[in-house]
């Protein structure tokens, strides 16, 4: 599933394609259900003659936010896409597609169909996310503000950050590659952690997915890459159970957590 890193180089891409300011001149919804609960008709509608104002990621969330007190949330899920183009391509799998002003053509390519896409005021997607934590790479998410978190939290590690209520955007790949820098076990209670630990954890949090940041973007842009990115980011313990750890040499270990595969290294991480 698309991780912060994946969500944000999309939003990256958009941006750097001109979305913001594209006026939708139409809207074809190919597949009902990437709109459910919203009627196509009503979907459609409610994004028709509007101006793309500004694009951000709020989570795992892309958020396009619309003239006119609208906002478009789309979450990708495991396959869905965003793609400006020309309405001379035709690619697969496309759910939704918006034709914008200037000749272009926004599309929602989804193979799997597992995405969804809705339109409500700024007000009514405010509440709607309103569980979710704090922004990893914002200014408000320091180390204070992660120890205050975690001093609430009887969480094991890795459930903590991959908790969305808590902080946003990591997800299974990212939480176990923090947790390896940051050398914690995924199986402590955050609320037992010092204030060292706390230290370590922000900073590789941020380390981590600014570096994912990048790499991801590149592959992104460029032709085919994007499915493959994660060939170009250093994984020092996801998907290596029984390899050496390239820190100390030890075998990296598995184990479940919550249904989830958990890498870790259990000589680095204590």
């Amino acid at each position: 599933m698309p991780e912060l890193p994946e969500v944000q180089a999309v939003v990256h891409g958009l941006v750097e394609d001109g979305i913001e300011c594209a006026r939708i001149r139409s809207v074809t919804v190919r597949r009902a259900s990437s709109v459910n609960p919203q009627l196509a008709e009503e979907f459609s509608a409610a994004c028709k003659g509007r101006t793309i104002v500004s694009a951000e990621r709020r989570a795992k969330n892309i958020m396009l936010h619309l003239s006119r007190d609208r906002v478009l949330r789309v979450h990708l899920r495991m396959t869905g896409d965003l793609r400006i183009g020309t309405g001379e391509e035709n690619p697969p799998f496309v759910r939704v597609e918006w034709q914008l002003s200037a000749g272009h053509v926004l599309r929602f390519v989804d193979s799997r169909n597992l995405g969804h896409l809705q339109v409500r005021s700024e007000a009514d997607m405010a509440k709607t996310l309103g569980h979710l934590g704090i922004e990893p790479l914002s200014r408000a998410f320091t180390a204070a503000r992660l120890a205050d978190l975690a001093h609430n939290s009887r969480l094991p590690a890795k459930l903590f950050l991959m908790d969305q209520t808590k902080v946003v955007g990591l997800g299974n790949i990212y939480a176990a590659e923090v947790l390896f820098r940051a050398g914690v076990a995924p199986t402590r209670a955050m609320n037992a952690l010092e204030a060292d630990e706390i230290a370590r954890l922000h900073h590789a949090i941020r380390q981590v997915l600014r570096g994912a940041v990048q790499s991801v973007y590149k592959a992104y842009r460029t032709p085919a890459g994007y499915r493959n990115h994660r060939d170009d980011f250093s994984r020092m313990v996801y998907g290596r159970a029984g390899e050496p750890c390239q820190a100390c040499g030890s075998s990296i270990d598995r184990i479940r957590q919550a249904g989830r595969s958990t890498y870790f290294c259990s000589s680095c991480q204590r």
